[in-house]
């Protein structure tokens, strides 16, 4: 039983991880980066549909991302919803593709996203404390209920606290490492 706390602790500190890592993923750097368009999604014919389903995408260069929809009578669809996801940056379209040109991020706009992402570092940091607090309780009402030793219950909740510690200091370990790529000129 106490496996299985620990185990589902540890796949919920794994989701959350991976959770910050595509949040960090599509905030912008000075650099061009697909995972900037991931969450775009283009009116094809009624529906919304994703970008990366309906066009390919490429970075020829580290300054400029080129899309080009499969459908070329899509191409002003595409561009308009890349001007509507407000991501900062200006489309050109030509008859078949769509170049998107990344300028590079002035101090003052690197200062205010380096505050972003450790804002969603503290928050998944927040929610790792949750998934602790909810696996503790758990062993608790497992101890107070009788289905397990107390001092079975005592080594999990230092478990518990190892998985913990390892998944806080994984999320700065990732905030670090992209706020260097943020900061880098």
């Amino acid at each position: 039983m106490l496996e299985e706390v620990l185990q589902e602790l540890k796949d919920n500190i794994d989701k959350a991880l991976e959770s910050l890592r595509r949040e960090l993923s599509r905030m912008r750097t000075g650099r061009a980066s697909l995972a900037i368009l991931e969450g775009i999604r283009v009116d094809y014919y009624g529906t919304a549909t994703p970008l990366h389903q309906m066009s390919s995408m490429s970075t020829p260069d580290p300054r400029t991302i080129l899309v080009k929809p499969w459908d070329r009578s899509q191409v002003h669809a595409v561009e308009k919803a890349i001007l509507a996801a407000n991501l900062g940056l200006t489309p050109h379209a030509d008859a078949e593709f769509i170049r998107i040109s990344v300028p590079p991020l002035t101090e003052e706009r690197r200062k205010e996203l380096v505050k972003v992402l450790k804002r969603q570092g503290e928050e998944t940091k927040v929610s790792i404390r949750n998934h602790r607090r909810a696996a503790n309780d758990l062993i608790q009402s497992l101890i107070d209920e009788g289905e397990v030793a107390e001092d079975d219950g005592d080594r999990a909740t230092k478990k518990v606290q190892e998985l913990t510690d390892a998944g806080v200091k994984k999320v700065d370990e990732i905030v670090a490492a992209k706020e260097k790529d943020v900061l880098e000129v």
